[in-house]
């Protein structure tokens, strides 16, 4: 064994391969006394129960030592429990509610242990559903957080975070792994979790009529058997600062600035229009929206707080109209769809209209796939990537991933590079014809070793 992990190159076509070694339950070091139950807020019945995952690659460790490196996250693990309890619950339906919540009674995370049969180099950084459908485990039942700790062959190493969505969004997550991160270089938390899931409805609901055309109430089954439209691909890309300036530069004019976000989505709006079938004349766009500024008035109030507060804002344009439309055209109307939706009086709408469809799970239709050609961006801007040190040094690359077979729109998820240049990696899941289409592309590059400069 200890000759092949000195080896430095995989034989060609040697097939990836990963052993589980080891699995343990980690669990929060002060816990309370007795279990108690968090009912979930009207927002977090809007996830749909979805896992998701935070992946991270390292080179190699100075010490050498693998084992020393994953007790060291286990102890650390346990005192991060400590502040993130219902990270080490159980997620049950009530059965008087018929709908989830958290049981945090320390049942623990689960922590596993892989190896893999080739360096770090040799990963296929490009084809996430070559090389990591069934090698990142999804979320089983009784663990709701687990964390799987991968060693290459060249001692490299890779950290697999895998939540499900019902403990909270992006942000909730990032400040767990923040947290976790300050704890293991014994630095004081920069930020007290705020686990009150305070967001319920008005005391009379009420909500505009246009949110019955966007979101559905659906069970479990019906998100498990939704249709499949496509063969969905899952890709990761480098996108260079550079480039990201220009599209922001083109997006920007008469004095109008337009974020990257926007610039960026009204770039791939474009491509979007040549890959789709010609029975469609229109297509849509989303856009993942925190509403913690909002619903704290500007004022930061909900920074801390761990759950979802998350909606979707649609676009749809008819392909003629993008196809003769100039990129800052577009952003205006990336930009208009978005502000419909970044309000208080947008989140205190949907929250009514969950409280007037409970009990159950709701999402937007076009999730579900049933809205016809959708690509939904999610910005990670503030999401912490090249921040993500154990105590053992930053990551080459920080993505998201999802091991879900099935999903109704495509999805983009960008976030700032480990490099900390300002370059982008984005995470994708495509139809095979946007695939295509992003190979010429000139701004998209398909991740690989020398992007990391492996």
């Amino acid at each position: 064994m200890s000759d092949i992990l000195n080896k430095n190159e995989a034989p060609e076509n040697q097939k990836f391969e990963v052993t589980f070694s080891r699995k343990s339950v980690v669990k929060a070091l002060n816990p309370s006394l007795e279990p108690f139950s968090i009912t979930l807020s009207n927002l977090d019945l809007l996830s749909g129960r979805f896992p998701v995952t935070y992946l991270y690659f390292y080179r190699k460790l100075e010490s050498d030592n693998f084992k020393a490196f994953v007790d060291a996250l286990k102890n650390t693990l346990a005192q991060v429990l400590d502040h993130y309890y219902p990270f080490a619950g159980q997620i049950v339906q009530n059965p008087k509610t018929s709908e989830p919540e958290i049981i945090c009674d320390n049942n623990g995370a689960l922590v596993i242990e892989a190896h893999t049969n080739i360096p770090l180099k040799s990963l296929d950084f490009y084809n996430l559903n070559e090389t990591l459908q069934e090698k990142v485990v999804s979320v089983e039942p009784d663990f709701p957080l687990q964390i799987q700790a991968t060693e290459y062959t060249c001692g490299g190493i890779s950290i697999a975070f895998t939540f499900d969505h019902a403990l909270g969004d992006a942000t909730s997550f990032g400040k767990f792994i923040a947290s976790w991160c300050e704890i293991a270089q014994k630095k004081p938390l920069s930020s007290i979790p705020d686990h009150t899931r305070h967001l319920r409805a008005r005391s009379s609901p009420k909500y505009q009529p246009s949110l019955d055309q966007t979101f559905m109430k659906c069970t479990m089954k019906e998100i498990q058997n939704m249709p499949m439209n496509h063969v969905l691909l899952k890709r990761l890309y480098h996108i260079e600062a550079s480039s990201i300036d220009m599209l922001q530069k083109l997006a920007s004019l008469n004095g109008v600035k337009r974020t990257k976000i926007e610039a960026f989505s009204a770039y791939v709006w474009k491509i979007m229009i040549g890959t789709i079938d010609e029975r469609h004349k229109t297509c849509k766009m989303g856009w993942l929206v925190d509403g913690r500024e909002r619903m704290g008035r500007g004022k930061n109030l909900m920074s801390n707080y761990i759950g979802n507060v998350l909606s979707l804002a649609f676009g749809e344009a008819s392909i003629q109209e993008l196809k003769e439309a100039s990129i800052s055209e577009i952003a205006k109307t990336v930009h208009e769809a978005i502000s419909k939706v970044n309000n208080e009086d947008h989140f205190l709408d949907l929250i009514d209209w969950i409280e007037c469809h409970r009990p159950g799970l709701m999402l937007a239709k076009a999730v579900l796939g049933q809205e016809g050609p959708t690509l939904v961006v999610s910005s990670g801007q503030r999401f912490p990537v090249k921040e993500v040190d154990f105590g053992f040094g930053s990551p080459l690359l920080g993505t998201v991933y999802t091991s879900i077979q099935k999903v109704g729109v495509s999805y983009m998820n960008q976030r700032l590079s480990a490099k900390g240049d300002g370059s982008w990696t984005v995470s994708a899941i495509l139809w095979p014809e946007l695939e295509a289409a992003l190979q010429d592309d000139p701004i998209f590059h398909p991740m690989s070793a020398s992007n990391l400069q492996l």
